[in-house]
Parts: C-alpha cells; sequence; structure tokens
C-alpha cells in the first residue's frame, strides 16, 4: 500500500496534472449529481455542478467500471479531487478530429441544418459549421437576379435538410470558427477538367442561370463558366436551359471565363 502510494506520487511529481489537458479515467462512483473517477497517478476526479448536468445525456447509460475522457478543469476542489468536464473533453477531442480532417484532406459529409444569406449551417461532432455560397458547387450555388439576400436565402433554405459532401477549409478551435467547402471535395477533378480548356477556345453549353452581373454556363464535365454583362450583345434574351456557343475568354483561380461576343 505504502509503496502503491509512493508510486503514485512519484509519477504526479514527474508529470504533474495540468488544467485543460485530456485525462482516461475509470468511473468508480455516481451519485444523484456527481461522477467520481479514478484518474490513476492523478488521484481522483469528479464531474458535478453545471458539468454534471450538462453532460447528462452523455453520462445516462456510464456506470462504475466504465472507462471515460475528461477535461481537467480544476486542480482540487474543497473535498481534494479533481475537477472534471466531460463536455470540455469531447469538445477538444471533436477539434482535434477535426484538425486531422483538414490535415489530410478528408472529405465528410455532413447535414444541412439551415441557412441565411451568406450560407449554410451544419453540426458536425456538436461543433457548428458554415458552408459559404462562395464555396458551394455549381448545383447548389443560388443563381438569383440582382443578388438580392431575400431570395438568396430562400434558395439555400430548399437545400437544408439535405446531405452535402465537404471538406474543411479553415478552423480555429480558439475563435470557435469552422469553415467548410464543398468545392474542395472536387477540386483536383475541376482542376483537372480545366487544363484540357485555353483562351480562344469556343464551347457548347446550356445557360444555367442569370444575373444581374452576367449569366453562368454548363458544359463538357459539368464545368461552368461566367459569361459577364459585359460579355453578352445587348438586346441578347438568356434563358436558363437555352443552349448557346461562347467562347473562352480567360482560365484562371479555378474559374472560366466566357463571352457571347
Amino acid at each position: 500500500m505504502i509503496a502503491k502510494t509512493l508510486k503514485k506520487i512519484k509519477e504526479e511529481v514527474i508529470c504533474p496534472p495540468k488544467v485543460g489537458e485530456i485525462i482516461e479515467g475509470v468511473i468508480i462512483n455516481r451519485a444523484k449529481s456527481a461522477l467520481y473517477v479514478d484518474l490513476g497517478a492523478k488521484g481522483i476526479g469528479v464531474i458535478y455542478g453545471k458539468e454534471f448536468f450538462d453532460s447528462k445525456p452523455a453520462l445516462k447509460n456510464l456506470k462504475p467500471g466504465d472507462p471515460i475522457s475528461t477535461k481537467l478543469i480544476g486542480l482540487e476542489t474543497e473535498d481534494g479531487m479533481r475537477e472534471l468536464s466531460m463536455v470540455g473533453a469531447n469538445q477538444e477531442m471533436a477539434w482535434k478530429d477535426l484538425e486531422e480532417a483538414k490535415e489530410n484532406q478528408s472529405t465528410l459529409e455532413v447535414a444541412i441544418n439551415s441557412a441565411n444569406k451568406g450560407g449554410l449551417i451544419c453540426i458536425i461532432n456538436g461543433i457548428q459549421g458554415f458552408l459559404p455560397t462562395s464555396q458551394l458547387l455549381p448545383e447548389h450555388f443560388p443563381k438569383v437576379e440582382g443578388a438580392d439576400p431575400a431570395r438568396i436565402a430562400t434558395e439555400l433554405q430548399k437545400i437544408v435538410g439535405s446531405k452535402i459532401k465537404v471538406r474543411i477549409f479553415d478552423l480555429n478551435p480558439m475563435e470557435n470558427k469552422l469553415i467548410l467547402s464543398e468545392k474542395a471535395t472536387k477540386k483536383e477533378e475541376l482542376e483537372e477538367k480545366m487544363l484540357k480548356f485555353k483562351p480562344g477556345e469556343i464551347i457548347q453549353g446550356e445557360i444555367s442561370g442569370v444575373t444581374s452581373f452576367g449569366a453562368f454556363l454548363v458544359f463538357e464535365g459539368g464545368l461552368e463558366g461566367l459569361v459577364p454583362s459585359s460579355e453578352i450583345p445587348e438586346k441578347t434574351d438568356l434563358k436558363i436551359g437555352q443552349q448557346v456557343q461562347a467562347k473562352i475568354t480567360e482560365v484562371a483561380n479555378n474559374k472560366i471565363y466566357l463571352s457571347l461576343k
């Protein structure tokens, strides 16, 4: 017993627990409003108060003997225990998983929860992510006349409830920022297709959207180009679904610009 205690003290001196670290433990007891965890060399921990009630859904099926991951939020309570958070641990591990997904350029399938005039909102591992309109693929991009914010929001609402494949474009756990991109899932494929086209070429396509700043044209392999208003002849009445011929004027920054003149 004494040897075990000395070993515990020695380990703690060498690797003292730090607030904010994730600690693995085993549940040893649960009360009406607290959960007690054996943290090995780091002592006994407790999840209680607000942390306990915030974690109730996740804790309800856990019992003594079950392993648990927690975040150390206080070195010592009045009873000499480590104060723990399960919510904090889950969130930190979720951010680590997202950072790994970004590094590996992993493609994730997410369900769209809501939308606003700027884009779409979803939840990944309990963390809210934002998919800006600018990062949508052509089939989901709201091609609205005059770029009216209210109409853009209405068009985006049609996607709510559906699932979209995305990659992580940017993230910052400190700012609770998670930005997603649908375009990035097809980046390599689109870049490869674009290499086939050069300025001056004539292509055949279908008008997929008409706005105050120009028209969108879908052509070979699902690529979409923009015909700026300045490149549309006067008195030309373009309609969605109309087949037209256009000349490529520029291929830059993963975008294709066209002319109907």
